[in-house]
């Protein structure tokens, strides 16, 4: 299956076997900065390595690309630390679609829809998915190819093999980029991904890409990692159309007065919040990444790739009592008054946070690093 990511999908543990899953820092074929995501030396991992090699062989993978794959190889203890660190807090799905659906999202995957148009007409005319829609789990997936990851994937997959708490799994995987390298699509050092293995534009884990993935031009190679995106993007489409995407049907709507139509099913992810109508093709996204938020953030980055609107509906007000438009507002007045709360987005996450208690201690309140409505009329 596809992996999911924690800094975009922010869908669990469960997302971690289900889904795919983008993201500020360009990616690099340079080791990660990091110095956790550095090899680290580590008996146990050494002795694991050579009690692997045997299996691999008898799985296929030949010796000269056993020492290919594991030349400069490692134990990086970021990825144990990562992989234990899986009590993802949730997010609404107000909060979730401010994060992947953003305005400056939406600019940047008009942008590059524009740019990849008429690649993206040839995919949608083979597989029968609509060009928004692949460029909208790009979009959610690596920020339009712009974080793909840079760490080496033999590495982190045989260090989460090695750790064991989902040995069997990561061994697939490890065994599934070898084969990748074996095969030829890939030089070694350019088999890069997420901590967690997942690679490329549209972040297949080794064995999505096994089975999934596509040499669309004919070149002999499946490149899903170069600067070229057009395996990537057609990977996906090859995979939503392997998993029953109805060419000519939508995903979704908002329900609005002005549309309420029929058919499909009906769901309110939060009380009080949004309803949307959706269909077969919403469930097909799922099997991209088993999150209702995603499903729903990739099927409205689409609709508004292709000219729509935000939602016109409202989430109500957070347990404190406050819009997301107050959080905004917060979140500018304490940036203003020298206290870094980010980008405001009104998303409140560790740096907004953290913001709030400077700005408490340096008032003499108790520091909860909370927001409220006395703190923002505070701040006004």
């Amino acid at each position: 299956m596809l992996m999911s990511r924690r800094w975009i999908t922010l869908a669990g543990a469960a997302a971690l076997v289900s889904g795919c899953g983008g993201g500020v820092r360009p990616a690099s074929l340079a080791p990660a900065a990091d110095p956790t995501l550095q090899p680290a030396p580590n008996p146990g991992w050494d002795a694991w390595v050579a009690s692997f090699r045997p299996r691999a062989q008898a799985a296929g993978i030949s010796g000269g690309v056993l020492d290919q794959g594991f030349r400069g190889a490692g134990y990086l203890p970021g990825v144990v630390e990562r992989d234990r660190d899986q009590t993802e807090f949730s997010r609404t799905l107000e909060d979730y679609l401010a994060i992947v659906a953003n305005e400056e999202k939406v600019r940047t995957g008009r942008a590059r829809l524009a740019q990849r148009g008429a690649l993206l007409s040839e995919i949608e005319a083979r597989y029968g998915v609509p060009a928004e829609v692949v460029a909208a789990v790009w979009g959610m997936e690596s920020n339009y190819g712009a974080r793909r990851g840079d760490i080496p994937v033999v590495s982190a997959t045989s260090t989460l093999a090695y750790d064991g708490r989902r040995g069997a799994f990561f061994e697939q995987q490890l065994l599934a980029a070898l084969r990748i390298l074996q095969r030829g699509d890939v030089a070694p050092g350019s088999l890069t991904g997420s901590w967690a293995g997942a690679m490329g534009h549209t972040q297949f884990i080794p064995t999505t890409y096994q089975a999934y993935a596509v040499d669309f031009r004919g070149d002999g190679r499946r490149d899903i990692w170069s600067e070229d995106p057009t395996d990537g993007l057609a990977s996906a489409a090859s995979y939503l159309a392997s998993s029953g995407w109805r060419r000519g049907e939508p995903w979704g709507q908002e329900i609005t007065s002005a549309n309420p139509g029929s058919g499909g099913r009906v769901i309110q992810p939060e009380p009080g919040g949004p309803q949307f109508r959706v269909f077969r093709n919403f469930d097909v996204i799922k099997r991209y990444n088993n999150s209702t938020n995603y499903a729903i953030g990739v099927g409205h980055l689409s609709d508004r790739l292709a000219g729509a609107g935000p939602l016109s509906g409202s989430f109500g007000p957070d347990r404190f009592g406050l819009s997301i438009e107050d959080r905004k507002e917060i979140q500018r007045r304490l940036t203003a008054q020298g206290f870094d709360a980010g980008d405001p987005d009104g998303v409140l996450g560790s740096q907004t946070e953290a913001a709030i208690e400077a700005y408490q201690r340096s008032a003499g309140l108790p520091v909860t690093g909370q927001p409220s409505r006395d703190l923002l009329a505070r701040l006004r």
